[in-house]
């Protein structure tokens, strides 16, 4: 690889020449309750981008992401159809955009030249800023992916060199709590682990305690069974908006995790349930009164997203925060969206490849930024169900490389791994790495142990992956039957 100063200045330019879309069917082995839908099937959309360098040098790159219904837009009159018809949208706005524009740019500036415009055209086709940042956010991932086999470097050099020219001053009026950050220095010392703790998900209709046999392919299904199978210390906590239901619910998970012998960790998932804040602090006070739930109360690290999107910044969770931190997910729908959640109390905010790997950098350097000041903000790591392969692979690489120590990993225990893959795809990620992957069960799967993921193989050339979905067996994406209302 050449050389490549520390500032981005060097950063490559090249243009997005291709940009083809795909999907594949998934299906969930058990049903998963979050929020306002129950899951059982969805589409997994899947990209390859061409980029190509002024002197002809050209490489493709590839990403991959679940279209959950009922997340980026939870509008209980559309179907989930709909849903996922908003999504293949923002995938096809932002290949034309990116596909169609002559202009040789950074990694980083490709996204930065199209970020305002690109949600400007989503809202002319009904979609909210949240579903139409999903297009660039994949695409930005595929990208990358390619620049790395290029350049032949990691997502995390390619990151940490600044080669792929991160550059706060791109987006005018965007980021100007950053103005005088020093970006580059703060990227260069960003530095990855080679294991990363899974925080399991514990959905509303899941299971709590025994062996139900429900699905019969021998995988653990209730919250006993998987503490037993995995051993996790990390938790994330579903709540359903109803303050008494939600308080035996948890009384019930806390019937199992107390039995551990070393200390646990949980984080409560709102998931926009509690419609403001005074419902949310019923809650919380109930479940502090409650013997019961003392030790699970004394471990719970922070609070997500608990209010539903149109209200959750129009009050201060200050006091709330101060007891227990609260974070904004499905209210990140904007560069801006931290700033403006810092400014109403909320101390954290969570990274999603689904909703983009600049944003989550960039977020993380704020925090970094704000704590040199004295304050006490911090990223996540969430997940919306990514799978086996390219999704699970580059989620766990962003939230690696800015430091986090653990993330929430659901889609393993939701779908049935790889089972329904091709044989020679399953055996080309197995091969490629053999650290996160194993076989059992027939067919191969994320592997846990002690509650961890091993993930150094992810620092491999391009964007953490050293294998590819079988192209060919794929199904282009979609046409959308989406009209805006």
């Amino acid at each position: 690889m050449r050389e490549i100063d520390m500032t981005g200045s060097n950063a490559p330019i090249f243009r997005l020449r291709e940009v083809r879309l795909y999907e594949r069917d998934v299906q969930l082995r058990m049903p998963f309750r979050f929020g306002v839908v129950t899951l059982r099937e969805a589409p997994q959309c899947f990209v390859r981008a061409r980029v190509e360098y002024p002197d002809g040098r050209t490489a493709w790159g590839g990403a991959a992401e679940l279209l959950a219904p009922k997340w980026f837009d939870k509008d209980l009159s559309l179907t989930n159809e709909q849903n996922f018809d908003q999504l293949r949208v923002s995938l096809n706005l932002a290949a034309a955009a990116y596909v169609d524009d002559p202009t040789p740019r950074t990694a980083f500036g490709h996204f930065a030249a199209h970020y305002e415009q690109h949600i400007i055209a989503g809202a002319r086709q009904g979609l909210n800023a949240l579903t139409a940042n999903f297009g660039p956010a994949q695409i930005d991932r595929a990208v990358l992916d390619a620049l790395g086999r290029i350049e032949g470097c990691s997502f995390y050099d390619a990151v940490g060199s600044n080669i792929a020219g991160i550059d706060p001053a791109l987006l005018p009026n965007q980021l100007g709590d950053l103005a005088g950050f020093d970006i580059s220095g703060f990227l260069a010392r960003l530095r990855p682990a080679d294991s990363i703790a899974a925080r399991h998900t514990v959905g509303l209709v899941d299971v709590i305690t025994g062996h139900p046999g429900r699905v019969g392919d021998g995988l653990p299904e209730s919250l006993e069974e998987v503490v037993d199978t995995y051993g996790h210390t990390y938790f994330k906590l579903k709540v359903g908006g109803n303050a008494a239901a939600d308080l035996d619910r948890l009384i019930d998970i806390a019937s199992v995790l107390d039995r551990l012998d070393r200390p646990y960790v949980a984080s409560l998932d709102g998931n926009e349930q509690y419609n403001d804040l005074g419902a949310l602090e019923m809650l919380w006070r109930r479940m502090t009164e409650t013997p019961a739930l003392r030790r699970l109360v004394a471990s719970i690290a922070f609070i997500e997203q608990p209010i539903t999107r149109s209200h959750a910044l129009d009050s201060d969770v200050s006091a709330l925060s101060a007891i227990k931190p609260v974070i904004v997910d499905e209210s990140d729908d904007g560069l801006d969206a931290f700033v403006r959640a810092r400014a109403r109390g909320y101390q954290g905010v969570s990274s999603k490849c689904c909703k983009g790997l600049y944003k989550s950098i960039l977020n993380a350097a704020r925090c970094a930024h704000w704590n040199a000041g004295g304050g006490r903000y911090f990223m996540t790591g969430e997940d919306l169900t990514t799978q086996a392969g390219l999704a699970v692979q580059q989620d766990l690489a962003l939230v690696n490389l800015i430091g986090l120590t653990h993330v929430e990993r659901n889609g393993h225990h939701y779908v049935n791994g790889m089972a329904s893959l091709p044989e020679t795809e399953q055996a080309a990620f197995l091969a490629a790495h053999p650290d996160l992957y194993v076989h059992s069960h027939g067919a191969v799967r994320v592997k846990i142990e002690s509650g961890r993921l091993r993930i150094g193989s992810l620092a491999g050339a391009g964007f953490a992956t050293g294998a590819y979905p079988d192209w060919e067996k794929l199904t282009l994406l979609k046409t959308p039957q989406w009209r805006p209302s």
